[in-house]
């Protein structure tokens, strides 16, 4: 698979999500994954938003004291209704319970993101939000998607990307996003700071 991107600059993922790993190989980069530890509870009457960049630039700031000379990319995905922060079910019955709250309605997916250098003196952070639309879904057919196993790892209890598709009607905004890492708004964080560049050339 001919890459897309290069690295430029030495590069940090701070994390260790299936999904966002996935996400840099394929457009070809050269990185080290380090996930972060913090304490991920929202504080009271924190907003979403509020939230996944509160979240992004703590996990940055933890992992950034590690490679001082390296440039962090952190990032935290949340599902919303009203107001409401669902985060990743605690065991089927919740996965159950998230979805039927969801069923058909519409809710946020937010991310934020933030990229960091210590030594070049870099803290930026931003948030993406798309709107997703659920179909009106039973018990039965929350139970049956809960029983792949699919959703107990997953903010909102679904997966755009794996079986959970099914479930969107519609989608309003950044695909990736919802999957977890909004690559449009990233690439422009990385490209502008000089972090990484697109592969010049036809074979």
């Amino acid at each position: 698979m001919r890459q897309i991107y290069q690295t430029c600059k030495p590069l940090v993922l701070a994390s260790a999500s299936p999904r966002r790993l996935r996400y840099f190989q394929e457009l070809g980069l050269e990185y080290r994954a380090h996930s972060a530890d913090i304490d991920e509870v929202a504080w009271p009457d924190e907003t979403p938003q509020s939230f996944v960049r509160r979240m992004a630039e703590e996990k940055a700031r933890s992992v950034m004291e590690l490679y001082p000379e390296s440039w962090i990319v952190a990032a935290d995905t949340e599902v919303s209704l009203a107001g409401f922060v669902f985060g990743k079910p605690e065991d089927s019955q919740a996965a159950v319970a998230m979805l039927m709250r969801l069923s058909g309605k519409e809710h946020l997916v937010q991310t934020g993101i933030c990229l960091a250098c210590q030594q070049e003196g870099v803290l930026a952070v931003q948030s993406v939000t798309t709107r997703v639309v659920f179909s009106l879904f039973s018990e039965q057919v929350a139970r049956a998607y809960v029983a792949t196993g699919e959703p107990l790892d997953k903010a909102g209890a679904y997966g755009i990307q794996g079986q959970g598709a099914f479930l969107v009607k519609e989608i309003k905004g950044s695909y990736s996003n919802v999957v977890g890492l909004p690559l449009c708004e990233l690439l422009l964080m990385l490209e502008g700071h000089g972090v990484v560049a697109a592969v010049t050339g036809l074979m």
